[in-house]
């Protein structure tokens, strides 16, 4: 995946900042939170993440979140900010599978000492396609609800052993976060099964909802973007194809997302004489929407994502 590195001088100027807040986080290294007794402080890459966090941790966790909704995490520059809320944490969680390249040197810069949560462990990763952008498979590993409850139980099991005092509470949560998590599995399910099996395809503004179509039984037709990466490029050649495997496969529609711009999606739509969905029925792709969005959390995303393509496909 594309990303920036940061400059020397900027490194250098990060290093003077957090120097001093550095050893903060040591402290955490034992049970209970950095600040003696008080909540824990827990940094959060990507908006899905953090919002599992929440969800786990409740009023025992203060969770700083990284990445902003609707800012594209595959181009993410980390700011000095970010670099000094992960020296002051107690636990940082990310998404992994290589969507946050610009991670490690951050909390090496930070000077971060507390405890790392890749929530990706355990979960069964999809192939990339070969290329050293993603040798490490694909990161839209949230867009299944199964995985989304191996990634809170990675959080959930990270909390408990920093703070075992509030265990029961991690536990309790996780519980019941699981729950609505097996609930909308379900409820996802039953409606993708209200298409007709023949219009069950899917056109999408890159490769980022792989695990949603293994999960419910989709058709991947192709993406306008062809990677799991937005920084990639569709050649003429590659856009034509799209327009006549559109065509001939009957899709009707193509599926824009809310950290895309929909230009080019909506130029192939006018090609392929199909309607496009973007706007406010954009799909909730890389990243969950603002407060008061339709993709304000996971759950709500994952239902207007599901409303949308329902909807859509049905025609």
């Amino acid at each position: 995946m594309r990303t920036r590195q940061l400059a020397a001088p900027v490194l250098a100027a990060l290093l003077a900042t957090t120097a001093a807040c550095g050893g903060s986080s040591s402290a955490s290294d034992a049970g209970g939170s950095a600040s003696g007794g008080g909540k824990l402080k827990v940094v959060a890459t990507t908006t899905q993440v953090a919002d599992f966090a929440r969800n786990i941790g409740g009023d025992k966790v203060t969770v700083t979140q990284i990445l902003k909704p609707n800012v594209d995490p595959h181009d993410y520059e980390p700011s000095p900010a970010d670099v000094q809320a992960i020296a002051e944490a107690d636990v940082v969680v990310e998404n992994g599978v290589g969507l946050e390249r610009w991670l490690n040197q951050t909390i090496t810069s930070a000077g971060f000492h507390g405890t790392l949560v890749d929530t990706s462990k355990g979960v069964a990763v999809r192939k990339g396609n070969g290329t050293d952008e993603e040798a490490a498979g694909d990161p839209h590993i949230w867009h299944n609800p199964k995985n989304a409850e191996i990634m809170s139980r990675n959080i959930a099991t990270a909390l408990e052993t920093k703070d075992p005092a509030d265990k029961a509470t991690y536990e309790a949560n996780l519980t019941s976060y699981t729950t609505k998590l097996d609930q909308m599995d379900s409820w996802i399910a039953g409606q993708i099964g209200t298409i007709p099996a023949d219009q069950r395809k899917l056109v999408t503004n890159h490769d980022a909802f792989g695990y949603y179509i293994d999960r419910y039984h989709l058709t991947f037709v192709g993406s306008i973007i062809p990677s799991f990466d937005t920084s990639a490029e569709l050649s003429g050649k590659q856009l034509g194809t799209l327009v006549s495997k559109i065509k001939a496969t009957g899709v009707k529609a193509i599926f824009s997302e809310s950290s895309l711009p929909p230009k080019t999606a909506e130029a192939i739509g006018k090609q392929a004489g199909v309607k496009v969905e973007s706007g406010e029925d954009s799909l909730y792709g890389d990243t969950l929407g603002p407060a008061g969005s339709a993709g304000a959390t996971y759950l709500a995303m994952e239902r207007h994502n599901t409303t949308t393509i329902v909807t859509a496909l049905k025609g």
